[in-house]
């Protein structure tokens, strides 16, 4: 079933319903699931739940560092509270596996896009670093030399959109194409070759604090692109528009890529 874009935005957008999935565009600002901490920021499971309520208990059993269990009803993957885009709910036991399952098995393909402070001069690459976790900052994952902890394999494939400046500081847009899932990576990995996401108060505050920061007031990515199986047997390609401040954004930019 398919539905129009939900006129309480910036509540979630409905993508695609069926009686195992629910694939919505999830806004800036919202939270996958409660992480045991007070917040009034607003949660993707909630929302879920008061559509889906047969959803309730679905997935793996998950806790906060004091033991109090944590609703994580429906979740297969997730998104940072920062990042908008494509996001996969399961709506019973089965899906959740087998959701489950692509996602471990890496047969999931993603699209993001992103905003870069710096130029970024090929066209086309790959960062290909493993990631631990940072010496300065419990928080923080790091793909840098001195990383600590088990070093997990993550590989990011890129191609630039665009290059240019905007009043007079150097901004890159571009695709990017996450070969693996780990937590933060694409945040980490655009962090450990001094391009961090434009707006990124974790891995880029030493450049926003200072920068325009290309006009924007929120984390500069988006997962755009997202391919998988269904449980149904169908392939499907869900597409999360580009939202409206991302097109300006790359308007702002004076391009000269081509030089």
């Amino acid at each position: 079933m398919q539905y129009e874009s939900d006129a309480l935005a910036p509540e979630p957008t409905i993508i695609y319903e069926d009686t195992d999935v629910l694939v919505i565009n999830k806004p800036e600002g919202w939270m996958v699931h409660e992480d045991g901490k007070e917040t009034s920021t607003p949660i993707i499971v909630d929302w879920f739940l008061r559509r889906a309520p047969e959803a309730s208990g679905v997935g793996e059993s998950a806790y906060a560092k004091d033991g109090t269990a944590l609703n994580r009803s429906g979740v297969v993957h997730r998104l940072d509270r920062e990042t908008s885009g494509i996001l996969v709910l399961a709506k019973n036991q089965g899906a959740h596996k087998f959701l489950k399952q692509q996602f471990k098995d890496r047969n999931v393909q993603k699209e993001y896009r992103a905003f870069v402070y710096g130029r970024i001069h090929d066209r086309w690459g790959t960062i290909n670093r493993p990631i631990g976790r940072s010496t300065k900052d419990h928080r923080l994952r790091s793909a840098m030399k001195g990383a600590k902890g088990q070093l997990r394999d993550a590989v990011t494939d890129f191609e630039r959109i665009g290059m240019g400046e905007y009043n007079g500081e150097s901004f890159s847009y571009l695709k990017l194409l996450p070969k693996t899932g780990r937590t933060h990576q694409l945040r980490v990995h655009l962090r450990a070759i001094d391009r961090p996401i434009v707006n990124d108060g974790l891995y880029g505050a030493y450049v926003l604090s200072k920068s325009n920061n290309l006009g924007m007031n929120r984390m500069a990515l988006h997962a755009h692109v997202l391919e998988l199986t269904l449980p149904n047997g169908q392939n499907e390609r869900f597409i999360a528009p580009v939202p409206q401040v991302f097109e300006e954004a790359a308007e702002r930019i004076v391009d000269d890529s081509a030089q």
